[in-house]
């Protein structure tokens, strides 16, 4: 009797765990196709995209400040183009980031609404100065977080908006070192 329970569970049991395993293989292709559609990233992946979307969105008030507050010609036109680039790469990670589930802020985290509101209170020479100084280093750092994601990233999609918006950025920064330094230069005069 002892025997035939024990026979029984076994049966039983090789009965019920193909079940599982095909359960356990159809949870992970649903979860590889959750990878597939992009729905899950990478911890990486997911602070790249709220932390460029916080700083774009801070380029985008900077500049159109800079276009209204400006004294240097080339200060405002600069301003232009960080509100026209920045808007166009917003756009572009928006539409990802909900692609990938990822919620990314709709207003200026402290760090970034800090600067905006310190350069808001400035004017004139003094902004220019202080404004191109801050896009200077902002897109140092900008270049160097948009390499690492286009390098490392995982996701696919992330790494390829990473590398397509890098030389951009590093025109900004380019254009950014100039004026600074003309900036700079005519403070001196």
């Amino acid at each position: 009797m002892r025997l035939a329970k024990i026979y029984a569970g076994m049966i039983g049991l090789a009965l019920v765990m193909p079940i599982s395993v095909a359960l356990a293989a159809d949870s992970k292709s649903e979860s590889k196709s959750a990878n597939a559609k992009g729905t899950k990233l990478t911890g990486d992946d997911e602070r790249f995209i709220k932390e460029a979307a916080s700083g774009g969105m801070m380029e985008v008030e900077l500049g159109k400040i800079a276009a209204d507050k400006a004294q240097d010609s080339e200060v405002k036109s600069f301003g232009k183009r960080m509100v026209d680039d920045h808007t166009k790469a917003n756009q572009e990670l928006k539409t990802i980031a909900s692609n990938k589930g990822v919620t990314i802020p709709s207003n200026l985290d402290k760090k970034h609404k800090s600067k905006v509101d310190k350069l808001s209170k400035v004017s004139g020479a003094d902004f220019d100065r202080q404004y191109m100084k801050e896009m200077v280093d902002d897109h140092k750092e900008d270049v160097q977080k948009f390499q690492r994601i286009a390098d490392k990233g995982r996701d696919a999609d992330v790494k390829k908006f990473a590398a397509n918006t890098l030389p951009t950025l590093k025109e900004h920064l380019d254009l950014a070192q100039k004026t600074d330094k003309q900036v700079s230069s005519s403070k001196k005069k």
